[in-house]
């Protein structure tokens, strides 16, 4: 600005005019535009000296040779003359940080910086903005606290988005100042603490969400408050306790979402009544109970209805057919339905008036009946149809064609019947088919080919019959395909093999298939698992299985292959698992074995190998191998016990070999002749032995029972002689004709799976040694009096029972006459963890044992424990076969509730940390008296959260009170009270969410023979 050109001559006449004159121009500066702009412009410069990457050119006209305000993103004022306003990048993919000079930028009432890779931390000074009304920096990069005096200069702040950052401490408890705010976005952060109550106060909000962060406490009923409010998300969080009936008050509300909390209680019976605008409400994975509210129906618009995994229990509500608008709707994993009692399947009709339905997921109940043929006129656009985990019986009903718009239909693991419906072949828009697990029988049908998009098809544990439809060749996108316990037959067709898309599961095992394995397998050079056990295969093992380079689980045992295992499987150097056994393999075992890096699994015992076990890799590892049967093997480490392999001798002169060949053929002469002598001399003494067996098939010989010796040891199993049962049968004292006690159980083949758990339990006790594991004395397998089969296990009598009746009160409501003392609880407790950790780590097989709770650890005399009831057992190399098809939505979960561990009720598969868990929840129920079931756990308390709690001052308050016996207060108080905190520390560790994080069962035995030790003052 040239002054001269401005400023007249005259205002210079004397020294005072100049001075006057200068003052006026110094604070006509203050307010001009010149300096403003300089400051602005600054300002911008030093935001864009912060940005490290700029890939779509975002800032490119941020130069000298453009006024700032046409630059891209940047709005100037047109009131206030060329000061920023606005700061738009959203969505430029900008990396860098920002710069703390952007606080200079004072007139500004709108910053979008959502959707780049910005990150540090937000500059505390931005509460200088107070002219500020809506602030954007959602998915980005930023860390650090949100700035809690953002709300203190900044009045004007309507629009707050923090969305998808790394911001973590607590939600500011400062917005409350910001009385206009109508938004407040603070979701997918790692924010902790509680939901300030001072939110109540912010009375203009209308969108809330804090969703997927840390947040933990109460909902406050403050909240109850925000009566403008139509949007309120607080799913994943850690919130626990009820959802206050304020807010409940909250009529405006739209769209409610809190999934994935730890929330608990019943929903109003009025709540359709009282939120009549709700739109979409979400309240699945959490601990709610009671009955879904019938007056949900009165909620008219609403189109989303999802209460999945929870522990809602009663009917299903009839009336939700009047919701018009429903989409969505979601009552998986639950408690509800009639367990048999009546047909809870009428929704099924109501639900043909809700013409815009999407999602029906209703698995994982006790939901039982028929399929109603109303399930033909549902909504066509119906994609989602889950009814799986139910006690659904019948057939399925042939009009189920008529649901054309079917993405994904899961009917696994009820009681279905008959044959699977031709018209299934009709739904082409299939991607998932799970029917696993019921009781279908027939052929399959080759409809099914038709069904062009699948990716995922599971017909395991079936009836079914016949071969393989050869239109399943025309499957272009089938990831898994599961078969497997079938009655299926024929060969293994070459259409199957071709499909080059099976990327994960072909599972085929348990069958009756025959043949020799196609050549053309090596088209399935993706495939991740090839399960052919227990089937009738023959041939050769084709040497292009070799292509299959993504092969990890290979399980081809239980057949009739021969030949050598092939050279070119060396190629196969991803593999897992190979399991060979029980074949007619003949040959050496290949040297390439032990050079696979991922083998961690090799069984090849029963066939015809011979020659030298290698001793490098996997085969140092006598557990993790099993060569038993090949009478020819030789050598291997010393674990093994085989052998030693003939020493091959290089001869130098012939003359020598020739005389050394003499010698060796007089002296094996002279030694034949005196074996011969000497059998000759053992026949005329004694009769011919009997051949060698285990440990388990001698007593099984000394001690043969038939089932009229066993009616007549149990009192014809009598009501008086019973001592226990289970999910499989009952358990009868009994005592044999030379006055042995003996415990029978006795299999109720009736009950479905019984058989099985027979046949599991035999193989498991075959394989098993220990003197904590029950002592199986026989077997019975025959036919009662009445011609029906008869199936029992005899076991060693352990006269002191269970571990459950000692621990707590029996029906009369009277304890034992002796209590358990704290020692023996630990001696019960090292003894239950010795078990384990021989199954899960020192025979020859790791095994999950699946059920350990108090009821199955048995006493003796002695009071040492013995664990007992391997019907639910898995050897891991079995699990295999099933673990993919368990995914499709939980696995049917095994064992005793409240001894599960979590992550088998999200499909995961058995593994030996489930046991740990289970090994945890037992150990403070020993210590605790508590149960896992106990009422005090109803509100969505666990054992191991009230052991937490408790840690380390409270612990004498949970503490069994039978243990303070006179014994026990004898004894110095601080060294009982640190026995009790380390035992309910392991029992914390083993119960972790996480199986990662769980105590190995080693490392728990260690600890607790530490425990025992400074218990009894050994080390002090």
């Amino acid at each position: 600005m040239d002054l001269p050109n401005i400023i007249p001559y005259s205002l210079f006449r004397s020294p005072f005019h100049f001075q006057f004159t200068l003052i006026s121009l110094l604070f006509l500066s203050v307010e001009s535009a010149p300096m403003g702009n300089e400051t602005d412009r600054l300002a911008l410069l030093s935001f864009k000296d912060q940005i490290t990457n700029d890939p779509n050119n975002a800032l490119t006209s941020w130069n000298h040779t453009l006024h700032f305000c046409e630059w891209q993103g940047v709005t100037c004022s047109r009131r206030h003359h060329q000061r920023v306003t606005v700061l738009n990048l959203a969505d430029q993919d900008l990396a860098g940080s920002i710069s703390p000079h952007i606080t200079n930028l004072t007139f500004l009432n709108k910053i979008n910086l959502g959707n780049n890779r910005l990150f540090g931390q937000l500059p505390q000074d931005i509460s200088r903005l107070f002219r500020l009304r809506y602030l954007n920096l959602s998915n980005n990069l930023y860390q650090g606290e949100i700035p809690a005096n953002l709300s203190a200069h900044s009045p004007e702040l309507k629009y707050i988005d923090l969305s998808y950052n790394g911001f973590f401490g607590g939600v500011p408890d400062k917005f409350h100042t910001l009385s206009r705010l109508t938004l407040l976005y603070i979701y997918h952060n790692n924010l902790t603490g509680s939901i300030p109550p001072s939110l109540g106060n912010l009375s203009s909000l209308v969108y809330l969400a804090l969703s997927e962060n840390n947040l933990n406490a109460s909902i406050p009923y403050e909240l109850g408050r925000l009566t403008s409010l139509n949007y309120l998300f607080i799913a994943s969080n850690k919130l626990s306790g009820m959802i206050p009936p304020a807010i409940y008050n909250l009529s405006s509300i739209v769209k409610f979402s809190m999934t994935e909390n730890q929330l608990y209680g019943s929903l109003p019976s009025n709540m359709g009544l009282i939120l009549p605008n709700l739109v979409e409400f979400y309240v699945g994975l959490n601990q709610f109970t009671g009955p879904i509210p019938t007056s949900l129906s009165n909620a008219s618009r609403l189109t989303v209805l999802d209460s999945g995994n929870n522990q809602f229990s009663g009917s299903l509500p009839v009336n939700l057919g009047s919701l018009q608008h429903l989409k969505v709707l979601t009552f998986t994993e639950n408690q509800l339905g009639s367990r048999g009692k009546s047909n809870d399947l009428i929704l099924l009709t109501s639900l043909t008036n809700c013409t815009s339905l999407e999602v029906l997921n209703l698995d994982g109940n006790y939901l039982s009946g028929v399929l109603p043929n109303s399930i033909a006129n549902l909504s066509t656009q119906l994609t989602y149809l889950t009814l799986g985990r139910n006690q659904i019986s019948g057939s399925i009903p042939p009009g189920i064609e008529n649901l054309i718009g079917l993405m994904l239909l899961g009917m696994e693991k009820n009681s279905f019947m008959g044959t699977i419906p031709v018209g299934i072949g009709k739904l082409n828009k299939l991607i998932v088919l799970a029917l696993h697990k019921n009781r279908f029988f027939g052929q399959i049908p080759s409809s099914l080919g038709n069904l062009t998009h699948l990716s995922r098809l599971y017909l395991s544990v079936n009836n079914l019959q016949g071969s393989i439809p050869s239109s399943f060749g025309n499957f272009g996108h089938l990831e898994d395909l599961f078969l497997r316990e079938n009655n299926l037959t024929g060969t293994i067709p070459i259409e199957i093999l071709k499909l080059s898309s099976l990327a994960r599961y072909l599972s085929l095992s348990h069958n009756s298939f025959t043949g020799s394995l196609a050549p053309e397998v090596e088209n399935l050079k993706q495939l991740g698992r090839l399960l052919l056990s227990y089937n009738n295969l023959s041939g050769e093992i084709p040497s292009t299985l070799g292509n299959c380079l993504s092969l990890e689980f290979l399980y081809m045992d239980h057949n009739f292959l021969r030949g050598t295992i092939p050279s070119s499987l060396s190629t196969l150097r991803g593999i897992r698992e190979l399991d060979l056994s029980q074949n007619n393999l003949c040959g050496q075992i290949p040297k390439y074995l032990e050079k696979f890096p991922s083998l961690e699994y090799l069984n090849l015992s029963f066939n015809d190998l011979e020659g030298e076990v290698p001793k490098e890799g996997i085969f140092r590892n006598v557990s993790a191998i099993s060569v038993e049967g090949n009478n020819k093997l030789c050598g291997g480490i010393l674990e093994l016990q085989l052998p030693a392999c003939p020493i091959k001798v290089h001869k130098k002169h012939g003359r020598t070999r020739s005389l050394r060949i003499i010698i060796l053929v007089v002296f094996c002469l002279i030694v034949f002749s005196s074996v011969i002598a000497f059998f000759f001399y053992l026949k005329k003494k004694s009769r011919k032995k009997p051949s060698a067996a285990s440990p388990l098939e001698d007593l099984i010989r000394s001690l043969k029972v038939s089932y009229a010796e066993l009616l007549r040891a149990t009192n014809g199993f009598s009501l008086d002689n019973l001592i226990g049962a289970g999910s499989y049968g009952s358990v009868y004292k009994g005592i044999l004709e030379d006055n042995k006690t003996i415990a029978v159980k006795v299999f109720n083949l009736q009950q479905h799976g019984a058989s099985k758990s027979f046949n599991v339990e035999c193989e498991a006790l075959r394989n098993i040694r220990h003197r904590n594991l029950i002592k199986v004395l026989t077997s019975c397998s025959s036919v009662d009096f009445q011609g029906n089969d008869f199936k029992a296990l005899v076991f060693e009598y352990m006269p002191n029972g269970s571990l459950e009746k000692w621990l707590h009160q029996s029906e009369d409501g009277q304890h034992l006459s002796s209590n358990l003392t704290l020692i023996q609880r630990i001696n019960i407790a090292i003894d239950v963890a010795s078990a384990l950790d021989y199954l899960h780590h020192h025979g020859k097989i790791p095994i999950v044992h699946r059920d350990l709770k108090p009821g199955n650890v048995l006493l003796d005399d002695d009071m040492n424990a013995h664990v007992a009831d391997f019907g639910l057992t898995r050897f891991l190399y079995e699990e295999i076969d099933n673990h993919f098809e368990n995914q499709t939505s939980s696995m049917q979960i095994k064992g005793s509730i409240g001894y599960i561990p979590p992550e088998y009720g999200m499909g995961g598969k058995a593994s030996t940390r489930g046991d740990i868990y289970s090994y945890g929840i037992l150990l403070l129920e020993m210590f605790t008296g508590k149960r896992p079931s106990d009422n005090m756990f109803m509100n969505g308390q666990s054992p191991n959260q009230l052991a937490k709690i408790a840690l380390p001052d409270r612990v004498m308050e949970i503490a069994d009170r039978q243990l303070f016996s006179e014994e026990v207060e004898s004894k110095n108080e601080n060294r009982i009270h640190g026995c009790l905190v380390s035992v309910l520390r392991i029992g914390v560790s083993c119960c972790a969410e996480s199986p990662i994080e769980r105590m190995k069962m080693g490392d728990v035995l260690v600890e607790m023979h530490a425990i025992k030790d400074i218990y009894l003052g050994s080390r002090e």
